[in-house]
């Protein structure tokens, strides 16, 4: 009997170690023509901007909504109706912040392909449907936003084209958000309507800005992108607050947690990019659609290029001192945009085919030289591994699958030296993201 168990913790050490090769069909059939076609489509509706027209079947924010919910219905006819598709809406009222200088409907389009293990277990891939000029309050200009961000928003339409083939234990979710160049309203909206439903939100890869290679610094590069990442969330308590303290965990919150898991899938299903983690919110000074989802208390991250050119953001469409300025359809790389997509769609596949994380993580060991790691067991895992990294490093670095158990002490290893976290593996080898502790426990 012992032997015969060993066997079974070998096999399945085996199998969660070995890759998932749906996810490189995955992105093979991610299509740059199929992007080309959607960003072109969507710069030719002359201006997205939030308060732009709503009624012309050719012009405006309204056209290009209704462009893409018929793009989500097409995809669901074509996978037995597998997504669900609908608008969701707020009112904001003029004045709500200066850029709002009329009432206006700001309205998401939302694609679910539902899981079949857990429906209300959530990942989401997002991308802006606004644009805007040089003046944000400018609706009626010609404003064709083909890097930002009919980009984002053509990566989300294809990840659904190519996802909506397979199955997945949890949903997914594909999102085109309005608002957000006049304050985030969109991803607002959604993070509350997601409140009031009681979704499970496991993340949100929001995708602002994927279509770039030719950096304003002169760096030319496709295969850089960065993941921005908050270090903990708004919504800790303060009890929280003080354990990280003395504990650690100041880089450790769930969105960086996410930012890891990117970073990590990739590595091993597209080892030609670079993803760079950035240990911010976002930009400096400047926001996205993530960050509406952290202040609810959900993970999120902003997924883009490494090297802008702000000459071709914001602008109004015109020559100045031999530049051509305005985010207009030649600038955009549908090559680059197709590896971005990819990892959005790996990413996607990886984290909704995965078991529940652990609920909770403990860890002890204190004037010890062996660590100790309690954690709830969870739903749909065969097996968990253990990570730890040095305290100064970006990335877990080393693990250790212990199979089917909930407690496990690594001996040798002193715990003032590493931080550590727990993930939950399935029968298919994916793997939850991964939990910090957040208990400490004392013998």
């Amino acid at each position: 009997m012992k032997i015969f168990s060993i066997f079974l913790l070998l096999v399945s050490a085996f199998t969660y170690s070995q890759s998932d090769s749906r996810l490189y069909g995955i992105i093979d059939n991610v299509s740059s023509d199929r992007l080309r076609n959607d960003v072109t489509t969507l710069t030719n509706f002359g201006t997205r901007h939030t308060l732009s027209d709503t009624t012309s079947a050719t012009r405006g924010i309204g056209a290009a909504r209704r462009w893409i919910k018929n793009e989500f219905e097409k995809i669901s006819d074509n996978c037995n109706s597998c997504l669900e598709v609908f608008y969701q809406r707020d009112l904001v009222k003029e004045g709500e912040n200066e850029r709002i200088v009329h009432d206006v409907w700001v309205v998401n389009v939302v694609a679910i392909q539902r899981g079949s293990k857990y429906p209300n277990k959530f990942i989401i891939m997002s991308g802006d449907i606004d644009s805007r000029v040089s003046d944000p309050t400018n609706f009626t200009s010609d404003s064709p936003g083909a890097n930002d961000n009919a980009s984002g928003m053509a990566g989300a339409i294809e990840a659904a084209r190519v996802l909506s083939k397979y199955n997945f234990e949890s949903s997914i979710i594909y999102a085109g958000l309005s608002g957000e160049e006049q304050g985030l309203f969109g991803g607002k909206g959604l993070a509350a309507y997601a409140k009031q439903k009681g979704w499970e939100i496991l993340g949100i890869l929001n995708n602002d800005m994927i279509g770039n290679i030719s950096g304003v610094d002169g760096v030319v590069s496709n295969r850089d992108f960065r993941i921005f990442s908050e270090p903990v969330p708004p919504t800790e308590t303060e009890q929280q607050r003080k354990a990280r303290r003395f504990y650690g965990g100041e880089v450790d919150g769930i969105s960086r947690q996410l930012a890891r898991y990117v970073y990590k899938t990739t590595k091993m299903y597209m080892p030609e990019m670079n993803p760079i983690l950035i240990y911010r919110l976002d930009r400096f000074g400047r926001g996205g659609h993530h960050r509406p989802f952290n202040d609810a208390g959900f993970a999120g991250i902003r997924i883009m290029e490494a090297h802008e050119n702000y000459t071709q953001q914001h602008q109004d469409i015109r020559m100045e001192n031999g530049i051509a300025y305005g985010d207009v359809l030649k600038h955009v790389n549908f090559e680059y945009a197709k590896k971005l997509t990819a990892v959005n769609a790996i990413n996607l596949a990886s984290i909704a085919s995965a078991p529940s994380a652990p609920e909770e993580v403990q860890i002890g060991g204190i004037v010890q030289a062996s660590v100790k790691l309690k954690w709830s067991k969870s739903e749909g895992a065969t097996g968990y591994k253990i990570y730890w990294r040095n305290t100064t490093s970006p990335t877990w670095d080393h693990s250790r699958y212990v199979g089917d158990m909930n407690s496990f002490t690594l001996d040798g290893i002193v715990i003032d030296n590493f931080f550590f976290g727990v993930a939950a593996v399935g029968a298919n080898g994916h793997e939850s993201i991964i939990v910090f502790p957040n208990r400490i426990f004392r013998e």
